[in-house]
């Protein structure tokens, strides 16, 4: 037997304690209270890393329970004659075939980038002043180098924040977009997809480097 499997081979030689179900049911029974506890209580960073957590183990779970339930395809039974359903009704013939491909794009999504393109031409130029806020800091806030983005930005999954104190761009958790509504032209309906990369903001390089 391995040299780390002491309390294995105890176990094996003379058993468990007479009460050890009751007592592993009762932990088991006080472990949601203690998760509740701990995130009510839990503050800054540890907070965000706990509930990230368990935000994804709830999702692991929903996708188990969706995997063994049948997948609802809404299916329309006839086409409606014309002029008897109003304008803005009339896209509704295509939602059964949109729920069924939504998942072929969902795979595909990262293979045809390209196909999401945002057009540049359309979207305006924007000022420093407009896109960002001076923050003043040092004892009598006389340095003014430091800069926080005041509209909505992209972060990678990879990003790591630089310290607090060196950190020149500051971009706001609650301005920083990983999702975005893309209408599909063919299919005549929108998709919640994830950004994948900002390849070029038309007013300037840095602005692209800030996402």
């Amino acid at each position: 037997m391995p040299q780390n499997e002491y309390i294995e081979r105890h176990q094996k030689l003379y058993g468990r304690r007479l009460d050890y179900e009751e007592r592993k049911r009762k932990r088991e029974a006080r472990e949601p209270h203690k998760r509740a506890e701990k995130a009510k209580k839990l503050r800054g960073i540890k907070a965000k890393i706990f509930n990230k957590e368990r935000r994804n183990e709830k999702i692991q779970m929903k996708k188990k329970i969706k995997a063994h339930e049948e997948k609802n395809v809404r299916q329309n039974t006839e086409k409606v004659a014309e002029g008897a359903v109003p304008v803005y009704l009339l896209d509704r013939d295509v939602q059964s075939r949109a729920k069924v491909l939504s998942n072929m794009i969902k795979q595909k999504r990262k293979e045809k980038a390209g196909k999401w393109d945002v057009p540049i031409p359309k979207v305006r130029a924007q000022a420093d002043a407009e896109v960002f806020k001076v923050l003043k800091s040092g004892k009598s806030k006389r340095k003014a180098w430091k800069r926080m983005v005041t509209k909505v930005t992209f972060v990678g999954e990879n990003f790591t924040r630089k310290p607090p104190k060196f950190e020149r761009f500051i971009r706001p958790m609650a301005l920083r977009f990983k999702k975005a509504h893309v209408t599909h032209p063919e299919l005549k309906a929108t998709f919640c997809l994830p950004i994948i990369g900002v390849k070029k903001n038309p007013s300037s390089q840095m602005y692209t480097s800030l996402g």
